[in-house]
């Protein structure tokens, strides 16, 4: 056990996906690292996020395979249940089986390997909370820690908008629903980003009554129309009620007896629900920390220079969600191999241009670099051409639903810059 006063060459606060990746690299190089977790070791996407959301999705797409493209394709003699038939009740004991096989890959949110792992490589793993108290010592509930470099990866949270309401008991963030064993008859989505159109599938596949709500005219908004616009129609066909260019505006409990939640919504009727799950992004968690002990003013993101070091600050650097940039577990363990590397001498520079992100709903959405939005902001001279993915001799023979896909290139560089797509497998061929 180090005693007070203990000095290391690098404390990494925050042990998610960069925390993680970063302690035990420098640690695998021989530097004494200490790493601050208050939480969970790993971090939200094995225990809150992505691990346990695509276990569910593998769950609900299974389903609507059995149910509906099994008797539409000729597997299956005879037509089965329909998926949503019935509501929650017909999907209640198949999600409560699901539900035991996202606990088991999520290990049950045990850390305990996790940590068990570090410490074989030689990290220090100290549980509590960590704030810097000045250049080279940081704080651990009242332990004195000094460092010769500081790592700040402690991640983000979810965001809940200041609308009166949702910070009731039966209103869901992304985590909490990722915990819950609960089937609700009726929700409400606030969101069309990746969580709230992964999520809204998994429980309309499981015939709970789901009701999208995105203030913009389509999901997605952020990748091309023409993909944003074909999930659309797949979360529709999924019984999914989508409410396009409205906001929430209040939600109330819901008159007459029993349990149940009134939504206000700035277009269209008002919405009656059992839970609400709110998905309108996160926001880097940077509250708490210290930082202003280091001469940082921090109003949201850490700002970062190409070589992962806290703008401004010598011996300080941060690395994933909290720096704002491409906030995805593999962009933060890219950013945490950059910050190593340059802890160990080498010169190294992150560059941010091929960023891949997808959508892991069936089919998914798959992006990587600008879309033909930003390159013309970007001040490019854009190029697109867009493929009709179900026009393919393959996507017949498969009796899937079709895809598009869509390529953005420079046009004076004749270099492409960006790619966006939606169809099946294009999670996987969007790499090529």
């Amino acid at each position: 056990m180090d005693g007070p006063g203990t000095s290391f060459d690098v404390i990494v606060l925050g042990g998610g996906s960069a925390g993680e990746q970063a302690a035990g690299l420098l640690a695998d190089a021989g530097r004494r690292v200490a790493l601050v977790e208050r939480h969970l070791v790993g971090g939200e996407c094995p225990y809150l996020a992505c691990m346990p959301s695509k276990a569910l999705l593998r769950a609900a797409h299974l389903r609507h395979d059995l149910l509906v493209e099994a008797v539409r394709v000729g597997a299956v003699a005879g037509p089965g249940p329909v998926v949503g038939e019935g509501g929650a009740e017909v999907g209640r004991g198949a999600f409560a089986r699901a539900v035991r096989w996202r606990d088991r890959v999520s290990a049950h949110r045990d850390d305990s390997d996790a940590a068990r792992q570090l410490e074989k490589r030689g990290v220090t793993v100290l549980r509590g909370n960590g704030r810097i108290a000045g250049e080279g010592a940081v704080d651990v509930d009242g332990r004195q820690l000094g460092f010769g470099d500081v790592i700040v990866a402690t991640g983000s949270e979810p965001t809940v908008p200041p609308i009166p309401g949702l910070d009731g008991p039966a209103v869901w963030t992304s985590e909490d629903a990722l915990v819950s064993e609960e089937l609700p008859g009726r929700l409400l989505v606030v969101g069309g980003g990746a969580v709230g159109c992964e999520l809204a599938q998994v429980y309309a596949r499981f015939g709970t009554g789901v009701t999208l709500v995105e203030p913009d005219d389509r999901p997605m908004a952020p990748e091309e129309d023409v993909v944003g616009s074909r999930l659309a129609e797949v979360l529709a066909m999924d019984g999914v009620e989508l409410r396009l260019g409205a906001e929430v505006r209040g939600v109330t409990p819901a008159p007459g007896p029993g349990p149940g939640l009134t939504v206000e919504l700035s277009a269209g009727a008002p919405v009656t629900v059992d839970r609400v799950l709110v998905a309108t992004g996160r926001s880097p968690r940077t509250a708490g920390i210290g930082l202003e002990a280091l001469g940082v003013d921090v109003d949201d993101a850490l700002r970062v220079d190409e070589r992962g070091r806290i703008e401004g600050v010598e011996h300080a650097w941060a690395a994933g969600d909290v720096t704002g940039v491409a906030p995805f577990t593999h962009t933060a363990n890219y950013q945490a191999r950059i910050v190593v590397d340059n802890l160990l001498g080498r010169d190294r520079r992150a560059d941010y241009r091929a960023v891949p992100r997808c959508v892991f709903t069936d089919p998914p959405v798959a992006s990587v670099g600008r879309n033909s939005r930003q390159a013309e902001e970007d001040g490019i001279d854009v190029a697109t051409a867009v493929a009709e993915v179900g026009e393919t001799a393959r996507a017949a023979a498969d009796g899937r639903a079709g895809g598009v896909l869509v390529l953005t290139a420079d046009r004076r560089e004749q270099v492409l810059v960006g790619a966006s797509a939606i169809g099946p497998g294009a999670d996987e061929w969007i790499g090529q």
